[in-house]
């Protein structure tokens, strides 16, 4: 443990938020998502869902402010204008870290597959619920605070 850091942050989430650039993505999926068959880099977090990693992951990761959308999150089959729960959860965490405004982009299964495909790592969680997945696009850190 380390004062300051989410405890859902592991040392190999943290070395891969910390390894990545301007511009790669992560994804947060949920239990069913095929991470391995599909990504070249996965983080197993099972005792935790979608939303509540997504909150562990924006306390220190910041999203793109030139990539439009700066998210994604993968379309209901058969009704693309559908909000699965965890896609309503993923809002309000959106939400609480004062990215209200960020635009969310939502893809069809197989594309948001293959978007996945070149993120840099997924972080597999313990998501039950289905469609509980979103892509993010890490943006920059202009200035760093001081540690306390």
């Amino acid at each position: 443990m380390l004062k300051g850091i989410h405890p859902l942050l592991t040392a190999d989430l943290l070395h891969a938020l910390a390894s990545m650039g301007h511009g790669d993505m992560i994804a947060i999926v949920d239990a069913n998502f095929p991470a391995h068959s599909t990504a070249r880099s996965v983080i197993d977090i099972a005792g935790a869902g979608a939303p509540q990693v997504l909150d562990a992951v924006l306390s220190v990761l910041p999203l793109d402010t030139v990539a439009v959308p700066a998210a994604f999150t993968m379309e209901v089959i058969g009704d693309p204008d559908a909000v699965p729960g965890p896609v309503a959860d993923f809002a309000a965490v959106l939400t609480e870290h004062q990215l209200a405004d960020c635009e969310v982009g939502h893809l069809p299964r197989h594309a948001f597959y293959d978007k996945v495909a070149d993120a840099f790592t997924v972080v597999r969680t313990g998501e039950l619920r289905p469609y509980g997945n979103i892509l993010l696009v890490k943006g920059v850190v202009a200035h760093a605070s001081p540690g306390r």
